[in-house]
């Protein structure tokens, strides 16, 4: 090549190289640098931390608990303010911390732009920083380097480089005169003088980055549903609210105590420990996620993953192992195949004796044609250099095929021979494309057979030849490559990975549909496709270039089993995405490049790849797998569904002590006032904080059940039909009736009837107690029950969830508290006597027995069948 390949150090000016373009002049570089700018990415607009942290503080729940709060406020009630208050800055900063590495996608980009690069300018090389080039700056790019803007080819040597990371493509390309090359890509082989055609913002680079930045990411159905949850929450308290002041002033009740009344009313009936429940939840299922190797960026991901009904996933490296293996020889003397496992040393080689040595000077040529290599490291082979030449490599050596014979002289691939040679010894050894290389050859009779069956197996394909020498060396690769004489031809295979037929099918159970969407090309694809499964019901394979132009045709093409999208851009990925979404679907999008950015982020959930991934794929991405394995998603949609049913759980939990803490409420005003006050404000709050937290945050830890990818993806509301009976019509009122009936039964005992003028305050602070205690034992019931919705607690367990029996024990001790300490008189209750203390238990008892029983006639009634969510 025209040019030495080692570099000078420092910024200095090098030698002159009059065997190289002169490049630009100084001037002429400042002149178009003050033109084009600096060569260096625009900076993504970012928000700054403090917005994070407020965007945790001002959702639409958020604001409703900090109208709650000012509520209470205007009520003469501080103690509440406050607590909500500090409720919802607790929650905030939790979650703002759970999700400080917020995306930075397009920052992650201007990464990949090398930091200094070897530049030809007024005919003498210089080392500069990669910022600092312009358009038509002549650019020496060697081994190891990261190309640092687009840029044409002029010269050429051995050139390999990994474009994989922009285009998707898995296999190496060798560039010739006269090819583009972007910014980005990595050069792994060779040398080539190149010239600056785009720099900054005008590279595909740059697109990729803006794109990504560009595109934002769609609510989530966890958010969606809790933004109606709340809305039906706000209207329900105000009204509520709103009525009992009505009744109150219809009752004769002084009207600013009425009013007051009312707002406490409405405060009592917003669930604090809602939010807080949730996103403890939703941390607790990220962290389970993690110990499957499932790392969760974006909290509301964990939820949206159980939602999912459509995963395009990329073929290399989640559905394969990226790793070429030589798989089948065919030679003229018969065809050799090998079983292994990638690039394992241990392998079965099948085929006859002459078969057999035939392919060993087949393995033979081919390993000496090659600078890859296989290398043991820790009982297997790792590829270094072109996994293709590492697979020979590997054959050669199952083959018993060792020694290495430095070649005479080296031809390198041409794109436009399309295949490269040596000379060893008096003898060239060439492999290169089939169909380039075996018209070339004298003899090659079922060659073409032998091709075409390893094309329509989805095998990458290499021709390897051979010719002795009569007479002086050639002097180019024309001149070399003809007259030859065929050795075979090599199947290569990239393994799909052993699980993931296994994981297609369990999608498939679990109502998922799987489409591979990948840059890789259409045979390849479609052969790995079938391998994992994808094609087993339909078979629909399609270039980038065939989709149709209209989003709605190509959400009906593509909506459907067994399809495969091969030779796609980072924007038909886009498409993709906003097409399935149209028509309904959640869709899980994976990727590893830098050209999936911008459809991981427009995906409901992005899955990116934690080992090969670039950075620039985990910063867009909600998942990251940390071991690559397509596996990884079917366990992080396990969990995912596990949590929406868990939320359900604690939903329903919350959702019944409110109908008892409203119930003494109601019977007050009712009365006119003649009746007492069973439970105050702070006995309110002190339930929903202090007793109940830690119960639905036990309930949000429930562990998936084996049914639950049996069943479809989760759909339908949080707060549901089956949700709101259980929590309005059989488990609150149980508890609000049992909890009066003790409160009534303490001040009969005391000798108050109703109609009597207001009792001691001793007599209520018993009564009051023996109301407080009731809920605080029929919610530890509650939790217990709220496990399922179809099966009694002894049928689940009662120890089955440690962390709730722990919760229930903790919640016990701090009602114990409330009722024996001076934090009694604080919140206006006092112990409630052995007759309290039995109704409790009484009351605890009964909720276990009625729920039970609600349960039974249910699934009578409903059948053995599960709905969409199935059993919870």
């Amino acid at each position: 090549m025209p040019g030495s390949s080692t570099r000078p150090r420092g910024g200095g000016r090098g030698a002159a190289v009059p065997h190289l373009p002169p490049g630009l002049t100084d001037a002429e570089v400042a002149r178009r640098r003050s033109r084009f700018g600096v060569n260096a990415l625009p900076p993504p607009r970012r928000r700054p931390w403090w917005r994070h942290l407020l965007d945790q503080l001002v959702h639409f729940f958020a604001l409703l608990l900090w109208g709650a709060a000012a509520l209470a406020l205007v009520a003469g009630l501080p103690q509440l303010a406050l607590a909500i208050a500090v409720v919802v800055l607790v929650n905030g900063v939790f979650a703002f911390a759970e999700e400080r590495g917020a995306a930075r996608a397009a920052a992650r980009l201007r990464d990949l732009l090398p930091r200094q690069v070897t530049v030809v300018r007024e005919g003498h090389r210089h080392l500069v920083d990669a910022i600092e080039l312009v358009p038509g700056d002549v650019v020496l790019l060697e081994a190891g380097d990261r190309v640092p803007a687009d840029v044409e080819v002029s010269d050429v040597h051995g050139l390999l480089v990994d474009t994989s990371l922009l285009t998707g493509e898995s296999v190496p390309e060798r560039p010739g005169r006269a090819d583009e090359l972007p910014a980005g890509a990595f050069v792994l082989e060779g040398e080539a003088v190149t010239t600056v055609t785009a720099t900054a913002e005008r590279t595909r680079l740059a697109g990729i980055a803006s794109l990504t930045e560009h595109t934002t990411r769609p609510r989530t159905p966890l958010e969606r549903e809790l933004r109606r949850l709340v809305r039906t929450i706000a209207v329900i308290a105000v009204s509520v609210g709103g009525v009992f002041v009505v009744l109150g002033l219809v009752r004769g009740l002084d009207p600013g105590s009425t009013v007051v009344f009312g707002i406490g009313v409405t405060v009592a009936l917003v669930p604090e420990a809602l939010l807080p429940t949730l996103t403890l939840s939703l941390a607790l299922g990220a962290q389970r996620m993690a110990q499957r190797q499932a790392l969760v960026r974006e909290l509301a991901a964990v939820e949206t993953l159980g939602s999912v009904t459509f995963v395009c996933t990329d073929k290399t490296g989640t559905l394969t192992r990226n790793e070429m293996q030589a798989v089948t020889v065919w030679t003229p003397a018969g065809v050799l195949e090998v079983h292994g496992d990638g690039y394992a040393p241990d392998a079965l080689v099948e085929g006859s004796g002459a078969a057999r040595r035939a392919a060993e000077e087949l393995a033979r040529a081919g390993r000496t044609c090659s600078t890859g290599r296989a290398v043991l490291a820790d009982g297997a082979w790792v590829a270094h250099g072109d996994p293709m030449e590492s697979a020979l490599d590997a054959l050669a050596r199952r083959l018993a095929v060792v020694g290495d014979r430095p070649p005479d002289a080296r031809f390198p691939f041409d794109p436009r021979r399309r295949m490269m040679s040596v000379v060893v010894d008096g003898t060239v050894l060439v492999k290169g494309a089939p169909d380039a290389v075996l018209p070339r050859c004298a003899a090659t009779a079922g060659s073409a057979d032998a091709v075409r069956d390893l094309a329509t197996r989805g095998l990458r394909t290499l021709a390897v030849a051979r010719r002795h020498l009569e007479g002086p060396p050639p002097a180019s690769g024309e001149e070399a490559e003809r007259d030859l004489e065929l050795l075979g031809v090599v199947g290569f295979l990239d393994p799909p990975r052993p699980e993931v037929r296994e994981s297609v099918r369990a999608c498939r159970d679990a109502g998922i549909t799987v489409a591979v969407v990948t840059g890789d090309h259409p045979a390849t694809a479609e052969a790995v496709a079938s391998e994992v499964g994808v094609l087993d019901h339909g078979r629909l394979v399609l270039t980038g270039a065939d989709l149709p132009d209209s989003d709605t045709d190509l959400g009906e093409l593509i909506d459907r089993e067994g399809v495969v999208l091969s030779r796609v851009s980072p924007e038909d990925k886009l498409r993709v995405a906003r097409a399935l979404q149209a028509r309904g679907h959640v869709v899980a999008m994976t990727g590893d490049g830098v050209n999936d950015g911008p459809a991981l982020r427009e995906a409901d959930v992005g899955v990116a790849m934690g080992r090969s991934g670039s950075d620039v794929a985990r910063e867009a991405a909600d998942l990251v797998l940390l071991d690559d394995d397509f596996a990884t998603i079917v366990a992080a949609v396990e969990q995912g569904r596990a949590t929406f049913r868990n939320i359900r759980r604690f939903l329903t939990y919350h959702l019944t002590d409110n109908v008892a803490e409203l119930f003494p409420l109601l019977v007050w005003s009712l009365s006119g006032g003649r009746i007492p006050l069973a439970l105050g404000v702070l006995q309110i709050l002190a339930l929903d904080l202090a007793t109940d937290t830690l119960s639905a945050v036990a309930l949000g830890s429930e562990p998936a059940r084996p049914s639950v990818m049996r069943q479809g993806p989760v759909k339908g509301r949080l707060f549901d039909r089956i949700t709101a009976w259980r929590a309005f019509g059989v488990l609150g009122p149980l508890e609000a009736l049992s909890g009066f009936g003790a409160f009534l039964v303490v001040l009969g005992l005391g000798g108050w009837r109703i109609g009597d003028p207001a009792p001691e305050a001793a007599l209520l602070a018993s009564a009051s107690g023996a109301y407080f205690l009731v809920v605080v034992t029929t919610q530890t019931a509650n939790a217990f029950a709220c496990r399922s919705t179809r099966r009694a607690p002894w049928q689940l367990g009662w120890c089955a969830n440690r962390l709730l029996c722990i919760a229930v024990t903790v919640e016990f001790v701090a009602a114990l508290a409330m009722l024996w300490t001076p934090l009694a008189h604080a919140l206006g209750q006092a112990d409630p006597g052995p007759v309290g203390w039995a109704l409790a238990a009484a009351a605890a008892v009964l909720l276990v027995l009625v729920d039970a029983g609600w349960k039974a006639v249910r699934g009578r009634r409903s059948g053995p069948g599960v709905g969409p969510a199935g059993p919870s």
